[in-house]
């Protein structure tokens, strides 16, 4: 069912096995574009990319053909690109490592395994990304708080913390401003509800209206 449309038996490429192949992974990377741009926020350049990949592999692959000092020229080309590029977020790489895993199976002359595995992993893509499946607490914050040091960090939050946190965690401490005050990070879970402005307002009043930040886990900042 997967076998490969390329003929081992005949002396050197079929040009129209090599079409089908293109064909098939130019599509599939139009697929690919498509999915990651309907999923994440994305820009023009980098959805081209996603759309051509596969299809410039494909071309790579029929290139290498067994040749293995042609493998490790290619490999060489693959790290100075990489090197010289910004590493993406984790769906950016997702979404190469699925361009490229479609163009080495076209290249390979498997269109058809190809095809399913795109359909697949379409389908677990879109499915992941618009449920909650899989989605972190969205109650979880970490906040940090400068306070001043005649202040006594262990107990001057309790009560707040009581009446607006699930659980509420010191993970951070370290003095500032020639040890005139202390930077709190506080790893927090947020009772269901909450208005997080009460919050904030309870806060600001207990450390003498100095900064405060609250945030998501993966969107911490200085203050």
């Amino acid at each position: 069912m997967f076998d490969t449309i390329f003929d081992s038996t005949a002396i050197g490429l079929n040009i129209e096995s090599a079409l089908i192949a293109a064909a098939v992974a130019l599509g599939l990377g139009i697929v690919i574009a498509v999915t990651h741009m309907i999923t994440t926020r994305t820009n023009k350049s980098f959805l081209v990319t996603l759309a051509t990949l596969p299809l410039l592999v494909m071309a790579v692959m029929i290139m290498i053909n067994g040749n293995l000092g042609t493998s490790i020229a290619i490999l060489g080309a693959f790290s100075l690109i990489r090197f010289r590029s910004i590493q993406g977020s984790a769906k950016e790489l997702l979404s190469i490592f699925f361009a490229m895993t479609v163009g080495l199976a076209c290249g390979m002359g498997h269109v058809l395994f190809g095809s399913v595995i795109t359909a697949i992993a379409v389908v677990a893509i879109c499915f992941l990304s618009w449920t909650n499946f899989l989605e972190p607490n969205r109650c979880r914050r970490v906040l940090k708080v400068v306070i001043p040091e005649d202040l006594d960090y262990d107990e001057v939050f309790s009560e707040v913390f009581k009446r607006y946190t699930r659980r509420a965690e010191l993970v951070r401490m370290k003095t500032v401003n020639m040890g005139s005050l202390y930077k709190l990070t506080y790893d927090i879970t947020l009772k269901h509800g909450v208005k997080e402005k009460a919050f904030l307002d309870e806060i600001r009043v207990k450390n003498c209206n100095l900064k405060v930040l609250l945030s998501q886990p993966t969107l911490e900042e200085e203050i």
